[in-house]
């Protein structure tokens, strides 16, 4: 009786570790996969004055879902570093408009793009020469 209490008990040590090391190993896995950039984006040797200082409004608002070059997130949000988002197709109002209002899903299938309160429309435009300069060093005009 006591081998077979000890087995069953055995058995649920070893099921039970082995959910564990499969679950941790599934939410590394995605952790990995959120944070790997969809585009590869080559940053400038140069930036204006705005678009510097439209960096650090991006890094502040934007960069935990776009990522920190704009080249978006595996699982979370696109990049704007992409010819979806050049200026003929995407304008700068379509910035400010997504900036206030949100995005519904269209052109990626990440979901909905809630607006950002916080923004106002004098950083937004900073944030748009920021993206707009990485899109030129990119070859999107």
């Amino acid at each position: 009786m006591k081998k077979i209490i000890f087995l069953i008990c055995l058995i649920l040590v070893v099921s039970s570790a082995t959910f564990l090391y499969k679950k941790e190993n599934q939410r590394n896995t995605s952790i990995v996969s959120r944070n790997s950039s969809i585009v590869n984006v080559n940053y400038p040797q140069f930036l204006s004055g705005n678009a510097q200082i439209g960096k650090k409004y991006f890094e502040d608002n934007c960069a935990k879902c776009h990522g920190d070059l704009a080249g978006g997130i595996q699982g979370l949000a696109p990049p704007l570093v992409h010819k979806i988002y050049e200026p003929s197709h995407h304008n700068d109002m379509s910035f400010y408009l997504a900036v206030k209002n949100g995005v519904r899903s269209h052109h990626w299938n990440f979901g909905n793009m809630p607006p950002i309160k916080n923004l106002e429309k004098k950083k937004v435009a900073k944030i748009i020469n920021y993206i707009r300069e990485l899109q030129r060093n990119n070859g999107i005009r």
